[in-house]
């Protein structure tokens, strides 16, 4: 039996945020589950997708279902909660097109959004580097990055899409009107910090300044946006200087509060702080936000932003979405063949077979008769012969969506070596 490919996870779309984040996989967490995601009987091949939106198991799987039982199982077991209510899966096709349409950014909150597609790539290197990616998910994730790159170049879909980043920096100004004159603090210095860093200098800030747990990467980041690195250390300060506070850290644990922001809200006699927390877990406790002068936003409230951001590109994702369909027939295409592939040449061994030892049988009887040409004649005619007989067959076995009672069929007419084999 051939592996069919295999998608579990909850995203956006199916569990709010606090399930997510009882879900979410750290950068360090992620190559000690890829390896226990391989002890898993029915997983051979496996790759794992965590973002602020989604988490995800992509695998490849003798056995489906099982596969899809154990891995629900796995991310229940890692998140403590019963996820039920909130993963899906998908089997076979409809895995390839749902890894097809996350590469092209057709399942994002924020449609036409480019962070998804180095997510996935680097979702994706890890997993090589777990030694965890074999043929089929090797190829799948290679065509995908391919479709990705289309839908960009063929169509219109990331023109003005934003990114969860910028739709935060968004809600800051609707909050304050303008940026310009204000200061932030960029708490954290991973890719949605650098993101929310740039948006905010070019919408002419102030002054940016970073925190973060490493202080070189803090210096590092403040380098790349004129802003400045701040020490970890004097971060209640910080907050009390602040207007805005962007957070995304790895962290597993709040790092702000209620009880460390209601002294900071007393100390700027609560003038208004907005803090947008695009951390998965989160940075931020949901009672910060019943602070007096606290407007807190996490990444589910960006969804009215996203709303708007989304019209008038609707016709764009419908183009996006057939080039979908049709690289994902393609790659089904060739699933097909590879699954045919043994089938088909223990046909043409066993026809060859039979064909080579009867020729040799005449050859036998005719003797002298033949001169070498004459014999070689007679072995290419029932070469031809088995060419011929095979070529519908064969066809049919490479063509047909449905090749599994064909290929069946074909082992047990013809006796072939595991009479019960399947693609």
């Amino acid at each position: 039996m051939v592996a069919e490919l295999v998608v579990v996870g909850l995203s956006h779309r199916s569990a709010p945020l606090d399930v997510r984040e009882r879900a979410a996989f750290s950068e360090d967490e992620q190559a000690a589950a890829l390896a226990e995601l391989l002890e898993l009987p029915a997983v051979g091949e496996s790759m794992l997708l965590s973002t602020c939106n989604r988490v995800e198991i992509v695998a490849a799987a003798d056995d489906a279902r099982r596969a899809v039982a154990d891995v629900s199982g796995f991310l229940a077991r890692r998140a403590g909660i019963d996820l039920a209510p909130h993963l899906y899966d998908r089997v076979g096709p409809a895995a390839v097109k749902h890894v097809f349409r996350v590469a092209a950014s057709l399942d994002s909150l924020v449609v036409g959004e480019p962070q998804i597609l180095g997510q996935l790539k680097e979702a994706y290197q890890t997993a090589v580097g777990a030694g965890s990616v074999g043929p089929l998910l090797g190829r799948c994730l290679e065509r995908a990055f391919g479709v990705a790159k289309r839908v960009r170049s063929e169509t219109d879909i990331a023109r003005g899409a934003a990114n969860v980043s910028s739709v935060a920096v968004e809600l800051a100004k609707r909050v304050f009107g303008r940026l310009d004159g204000k200061t932030v603090l960029v708490v954290g210095a991973g890719k949605m910090s650098d993101l929310a860093a740039r948006h905010l200098r070019d919408d002419g800030v102030a002054a940016i300044r970073v925190a973060n747990r490493t202080p070189e990467r803090a210096r590092e980041l403040a380098v790349r946006i004129d802003g400045a690195a701040v020490a970890w250390e004097s971060l209640d300060d910080e907050l009390v200087l602040a207007d805005v506070v962007i957070t995304s850290t790895g962290s597993r644990q709040p790092i702000l509060t209620r009880a460390r922001l209601k002294p900071v809200t007393r100390a700027r006699r609560y003038r208004p702080l907005f803090i947008v927390d695009i951390a998965v877990p989160r940075d931020v406790e949901p009672e910060v936000g019943k602070l007096e002068g606290v407007y807190l936003f996490d990444i589910d409230d960006l969804e009215e932003v996203v709303v708007q951001n989304r019209k008038g590109r609707d016709a764009e994702a419908q183009s996006a979405e057939r080039i979908v369909e049709a690289e994902t027939a393609q790659f089904l295409s060739w699933l097909r063949a590879q699954g045919v592939v043994p089938t088909i040449k223990d046909l043409r061994e066993r026809f060859l077979g039979v064909a080579a030892a009867e020729a040799e049988r005449t050859l036998g009887v005719l003797g002298a008769r033949l001169d070498a040409g004459g014999q070689a004649a007679v072995r290419q005619m029932a070469e031809a012969i088995v060419a011929k007989l095979l070529h519908t067959p064969l066809m049919a076995l490479k063509t047909e969506e449905e090749a599994d009672d064909l290929v069946a069929a074909a082992r047990r007419l013809f006796a072939l070596e595991g009479g019960d084999k399947k693609r």
